[in-house]
């Protein structure tokens, strides 16, 4: 299908690996913001891995998207011409100063003037392009120095080549920021590439810059590195401790905490879901006025007319909703499946969400229902409409390793359904209430540690088969979800953040002058 375009919009939304092509809560979430906002034009630009990594939009586009781009970061169709040059020596040292400044951790106005000078030198024909850092005399000894410096890792060729992948999306990214069409503010769903992106644009064109983090970039991405096998370690055994982390997998993690760091420092104002990731924004290098909690919301009166569908008797049904992958430990939840089968024969676990984002992963799920005999008790529904599941539900489970402030939490509650959590981002506070005046509300359910199997079947068991309970826990959940999550509460403090946003690129339209975050600090 043709993807809409547009000359310019009111809002351009930075969106890595989510919406339109990525089922999921932060998906659901960028719908629903378009949707609420229909007095916005909406650009969307979409930044992927790979095309075969995605297939077909997972959601209709509102009318009010008039634009809609999407770039790949690592598609090999991308080459620059082999042209070895002697290049800038005075500049690459000043990308050397630059990195020295980022180890230092310190964050300083002559680092943000810094960052600006090398950004503007990385089109076609500036001294920091990409064809001068892949094939230029200058780049090469920047390299090799830096190895000699600081590597711990013996291999100089895995050493070189990790430089150069690692940062070769910056120019795909520098590329998008030049030719992405105007915007009035632009607002990113996340740090990482995306995030990078908005940090380009806003000191480029000195519109405003909103992230809105559901969860932590850098901590989710630091899991994704922890579990991942590709990342070289060259150190003999004698060499290697339990202690000292691999110096390319701490290599990849410090760069994703930097580019985290320059969205922080670029953005106008910052969103986290809830406190603890406000302060790990802090932690992270976001500048403290900045940073405020608008948590999730959902649509009230949608909900309540799915618990409107819901029968007497509770359902012996607990669902985990969400996508078949690692960080949702689905393996974990279908291990409490066989806790839970052994205290209640009855009981089904239905896991409704798409297989097709880690398909190996997918596959050793189904091969351990069969290895735990739970064939009889253990569906994969694939990807479900939610006013058509909550109502048949018992419990909703989330197993995760890693949550923010799940949506499917909230509107499980607004369904009727109580919920049994790990103990992963905001969850206990939605289950057992933030601050007195919530926790006098009631539990919603229960909350417990992270891969444990069998305490989390017992969980669900213990709440299914006390009725009493379940219904405490069922009305806790609704008065909490109405009282604090709704749709419009959330809706209202993103009027005031856009109205505020725009209102500061009319200011810049009207004075014809585009001013500097270095020069808005002073």
């Amino acid at each position: 299908m043709s993807l809409p375009r547009a000359n310019s919009a009111d809002i351009c939304l930075l969106l890595e690996g989510t919406f339109p092509y990525v089922s999921g809560g932060v998906s659901s979430w960028v719908n629903q913001i378009i949707r609420g906002f229909p007095e916005y034009t909406f650009a969307c630009c979409f930044v992927g891995s790979r095309p075969e990594d995605y297939g077909e939009m997972k959601y209709d586009l509102p009318d009010n998207v008039v634009h809609l781009e999407v770039h790949y970061l690592h598609d090999q169709g991308n080459k620059t011409e082999k042209k070895a040059s002697h290049g800038n020596q005075k500049m690459f040292e000043n990308v050397d100063r630059f990195h020295r400044m980022v180890r230092s951790g310190r964050v300083s106005e002559e680092r943000n003037r810094l960052f600006t000078e090398l950004i503007g030198e990385l089109g076609d024909g500036g001294a920091l392009s990409e064809e001068a850092f892949l094939h230029s005399r200058s780049s090469w000894d920047l390299i090799s120095e830096s190895y000699r410096r600081y590597s711990r890792d013996p291999s100089f060729v895995d050493y070189f080549w990790t430089v150069r992948i690692m940062h070769a999306p910056i120019w795909i990214l520098n590329r998008i920021a030049d030719n992405l069409i105007p915007a009035k503010m632009y607002h990113t769903i996340s740090t990482g590439y995306a995030g990078f992106l908005g940090a380009l644009l806003r000191r480029k064109t000195g519109r405003p810059l909103l992230l809105s983090e559901h969860g932590i970039y850098t901590k989710e991405r630091k899991i994704d590195l922890f579990q991942s096998e590709w990342i070289s370690d060259n150190r003999g055994l004698v060499e290697r401790n339990n202690v000292e982390m691999a110096y390319f997998r701490e290599k990849w993690i410090n760069f994703f905490q930097e580019l985290g760091r320059e969205c922080y420092q670029a953005s106008d104002q910052i969103v986290a879901l809830y406190e603890n990731n406000r302060l790990r924004q802090v932690a992270d290098g976001a500048p403290p006025a900045r940073t405020q909690n608008i948590p999730n919301g959902i649509n009230l009166p949608a909900m309540q007319a799915v618990r409107a569908q819901r029968g007497d008797a509770i359902p012996p049904v607990a669902c985990l909703i969400g996508r078949v992958v690692p960080i949702k430990d689905v393996k974990t939840f279908l291990r409490s499946m066989r806790t839970l089968v052994n205290v209640m024969p009855e009981a089904q676990g239905w896991i409704a969400g798409p297989e097709d984002e880690d398909e190996e992963y997918a596959a050793e799920c189904h091969a351990l229902v069969s290895s735990l005999q739970l064939e009889d008790n253990v569906r994969f529904l694939g990807f479900q409409k939610i006013s058509e599941l909550l109502p048949k539900v018992g419990v909703v489970v989330l197993s995760s390793i890693s949550e923010a402030l799940p949506l499917v939490l909230l509107e499980g509650f607004a369904a009727g359904v109580p919920a049994v959590s790990t103990d992963v981002g905001s969850c206990r506070q939605l289950i057992e209430g933030f601050g007195e005046e919530d926790r006098a509300l009631g539990s919603a359910g229960d909350v417990v540690g992270i891969a444990n199997p069998e305490t989390l079947g017992h969980a669900v068991a213990d709440l299914l088969r006390d009725e009493q309970r379940w219904y405490q826990a069922q009305q806790a959940g609704i008065r909490r979800v109405e009282k604090y999550y709704t749709q419009e509460m959330m809706f209202s403090a993103y009027r005031s953040l856009y109205q505020g946003l725009l209102t500061q690129a009319d200011v810049v339209d009207n004075e014809s002058s585009v001013p500097t975050l270095d020069q808005e600090a002073r």
